[in-house]
């Protein structure tokens, strides 16, 4: 009897053990902020989810969400377009790095005008957002596209309603080329707005744009390809007009210097170079030193290693752009600094 007893309570604590490691294998890893990668996140966890048996729980909710979030703890890592700055970093106990860069793109819903068919020039844009440029025959857009029907039509202009990182990538870009609207709007997260509809969400203004004639919005590019919406070429730095197009984002980023000092906190808006595309940027990502679940933010880098790893391929066909090799080897090695990371082991 004693015999049955141990052999039960043998049975017993060894199927416990079981069922504790099936747990432990299957977890989902919590994030939150940008939109800006939403795509690519969801493409990658799928993979991931298929590879390790991890699921990632990611809320696109706009960058200062994510920032608000991995602030107040509800989330293992936030997620913004918008890098913090090394004062904000060291305030928070954060570590910050990139994922991979992509391209805001103006979108327009002109009938008529194909994908690629109209051309805007950084003052331009400005000028239509700051509600000087009214009507999309103005002959400012005329002059730009001199073969394009244009309609006596009113603009009606789409911008973001919640903090979003693609709303600075964008407003730092016109801040860069008109001085009126650095000047009254400036650049952040969230601004001011001097007119129009405001949407949340990549998905909002893609939405948006999408149902509404005469209209103009701004999204990452892969919203656009997604959406079927008409892109604008736009006029760089150089004089130079281009197309988004992943080539044209990796151009932006040919100068870059990525410093794990400042959280590669470096911005890619009116680079120079014939083939830049104006309105470029990278994503990053923020966890904390010393999180408070060790386990869950060393399965999140993981994750992150992961496609790192094996995640190009997708990040191409979304028109993203994978960092270098040696990027990459920089950015993993700054995890050093995230207490219980011992190289992903």
């Amino acid at each position: 009897m004693r015999f049955l007893t141990k052999l039960c309570a043998g049975v017993t604590a060894f199927a416990a053990a079981v069922s504790v490691a099936t747990v432990a294998l299957a977890v989902d890893i919590s994030g939150a902020g940008a939109t800006f990668p939403f795509p690519i996140y969801a493409k990658w966890a799928s993979a991931y989810k298929g590879a390790s048996g991890n699921g990632l729980n990611y809320q696109s909710i706009g960058s200062g969400g994510g920032i608000k979030q991995i602030q107040s703890k509800t989330v293992t890592f936030g997620a913004s377009d918008m890098p913090l700055s090394t004062p904000e970093l060291n305030r928070y106990g954060l570590l910050q790095f990139p994922t991979v860069i992509g391209g805001v793109v103006p979108v327009v819903n002109l009938r008529g005008v194909a994908p690629g068919a109209l051309v805007l020039d950084g003052p331009t844009l400005a000028n239509i957002y700051l509600g000087k440029i009214s009507k999309w025959n103005d002959p400012a857009i005329k002059k730009l596209n001199p073969s394009v029907n244009l309609p006596d039509q009113v603009i009606t202009t789409v911008h973001r309603s919640d903090g979003s990182g693609t709303t600075f990538i964008f407003t730092n870009y016109l801040s860069k080329v008109s001085k009126e609207w650095n000047d009254r709007v400036r650049f952040a997260t969230a601004v001011d707005w001097p007119a129009g509809i405001g949407a949340k969400g990549n998905e909002g203004v893609a939405g948006n744009v999408a149902q509404t004639a005469g209209s103009v919005g701004f999204v990452e590019y892969a919203y656009a390809k997604q959406n079927n919406l008409a892109y604008t070429k736009m006029v760089n730095k150089d004089g130079k007009t281009v197309s988004p197009v992943a080539a044209a984002f990796a151009a932006s980023a040919a100068g870059a210097s990525w410093d794990v000092a400042n959280g590669f906190g470096t911005l890619l808006t009116e680079q120079p170079g014939a083939n830049s595309w104006p309105i470029a940027g990278a994503t990053f990502v923020l966890v904390y030193k010393q999180p408070q679940d060790q386990a869950a933010t060393k399965e999140a880098l993981k994750f992150f290693q992961w496609a790192y790893d094996k995640g190009d391929q997708m990040a191409d066909g979304l028109d993203y752009v994978p960092f270098p090799a040696e990027v990459k080897q920089k950015i993993v090695a700054s995890w050093a600094q995230v207490q219980g990371w011992n190289g992903g082991k």
